[in-house]
């Protein structure tokens, strides 16, 4: 467990002033979507996938499908085969209409508010669930993916590998108002820049002041 320090308070705020005035303070979220429930696919969708590659889909497959009863009712094959190209689709397609099922049958066809109730749902953690509860309810929540895992440590902001572990890290030290904002930022940051296995940290406005930074003088 990373200990709140008064130097680590420092870093947060600057980082946190820096990502604001490389990318904005827009929260929007980058797969497309027109409401809850087709977000709530999309971010299923994502898993092990980049969000340019969902959103080639899911113009057309929402077209398809134009309602949470029309998933729930979709035959398993053909589905897959509308997933494909976006890969792990046959336990995609297999969570998708098992969760849509349930969404039918249970919240009548309304995506549910609370992480409670969101992680009841197939195919949807912790992740899917914050990020539902952030983009579409307007909750402040922590979306702990790879990116976010990886540059939080990195910059010496936790130390947990868990992600439930990290995401109580990062609700300790950063602003309530900055959660959603530091998720969408951190993850760009992450597909651009501090990438894995090898960070690009001569070309990162972080490197004076990250603990991990080959570039610090």
């Amino acid at each position: 467990m990373v200990r709140k320090t008064a130097k680590l308070e420092a870093r947060v705020t600057e980082v946190l002033k820096r990502l604001d005035a490389e990318y904005g303070a827009d929260t929007k979220c980058y797969l497309m979507h027109e409401n809850a429930w087709q977000l709530l696919i999309a971010t299923i969708l994502s898993a092990q996938c980049t969000d340019a590659r969902v959103n080639m889909v899911t113009p057309g497959l929402f077209r398809k499908y134009p309602s949470v009863q029309a998933f729930a009712d979709a035959d398993i094959r053909e589905l897959e085969q509308d997933i494909h190209s976006i890969g792990f689709y046959h336990s995609k397609a297999k969570n998708i209409i098992a969760c849509c099922k349930m969404l039918a049958e249970v919240y009548h066809g309304e995506v549910p508010r609370t992480i409670e109730e969101l992680t009841l749902l197939p195919g949807v953690g912790r992740k899917t669930a914050n990020v539902i509860r952030g983009n579409i309810f307007e909750d402040p929540s922590i979306v702990v993916d790879t990116h976010v895992k990886r540059i939080s440590k990195r910059l010496g902001f936790t130390d947990a590998d868990d992600p439930a572990k990290v995401e109580q890290d990062l609700m300790k030290i950063l602003p309530r108002e900055n959660w959603i904002r530091y998720n969408i930022q951190i993850i760009y940051l992450g597909r651009t820049i501090c990438k894995a296995p090898t960070p690009r940290c001569e070309e990162c406005y972080l490197k004076d002041i990250c603990p991990s930074s080959s570039s610090r003088s």
